[in-house]
This record gives structure tokens, C-alpha cells and sequence, in this order.
């Protein structure tokens, strides 16, 4: 017998904030963006998986630090997941591009 998880729907308590916030990482990760964006982490000295400094460094935007911090603690962690699921799904051709910022050392 398999069972198959479904993740829980979690309500959003802020949603204006949570999706500005989810807006600007949704058109870093764009096709038309990505290499911008992978070329503004790498100039900032950045780790793809350095989130808040990647906020507070202003390459997802300049507003979006702000919009982030004003979120609740739930509502911070979907972002980051959303994030995190983000940067995954980056093409392996970029990705070996940009390799020291994937690079785990």
C-alpha cells in the first residue's frame, strides 16, 4: 500500500507583503532574468542559498527586504521555501555556469 503526503495548505497572514515578496523572487528566477540575477549574487559575493543576505543586498529588489521583514514567522519560512524550491529548479546548464554559487564549501 503507498500512501502519497500531500504538504498541508498553510493560510497566509500578510497576503499583500507575501506577494510582492513572492513576485520579486518569481521574476528573479525568470528566463529572462536568471542570468542577471545569478550574475548580481556572484558580483555581491553572494551563496544561491543565502537568502535573507541575498534580500539584504538588494538583488531581488529594492523593497523587498522591507516587505519580508514585515511578514510573520510562518509566512518568512513559505517565502524561503518558495525560494529554495526556486534556485532548484535553475537549469543544470546555468548552474554549472554559476557553479561557486551552488557550490557548498
Amino acid at each position: 500500500m503507498t500512501a502519497l503526503r500531500e504538504q498541508g495548505v498553510i493560510p497566509v497572514a500578510d497576503p499583500e507583503n507575501y506577494e510582492a515578496v513572492r513576485l520579486a523572487i518569481e521574476a528573479a528566477f525568470s528566463t529572462s532574468r536568471i542570468q542577471e540575477f545569478l550574475r548580481s549574487m556572484q558580483s555581491a559575493g553572494l551563496r544561491i542559498r543565502e537568502f535573507e543576505l541575498a534580500l539584504a543586498s538588494g538583488v531581488l529588489g529594492t523593497s523587498a527586504e522591507g516587505q519580508y521583514n514585515r511578514l510573520s514567522g510562518g509566512d518568512q519560512g513559505q517565502i524561503r521555501e518558495f525560494y529554495l524550491a526556486s534556485l532548484e529548479r535553475v537549469a543544470v546548464e546555468l548552474r554549472a555556469k554559476f557553479f561557486k554559487l551552488y557550490a557548498y564549501y
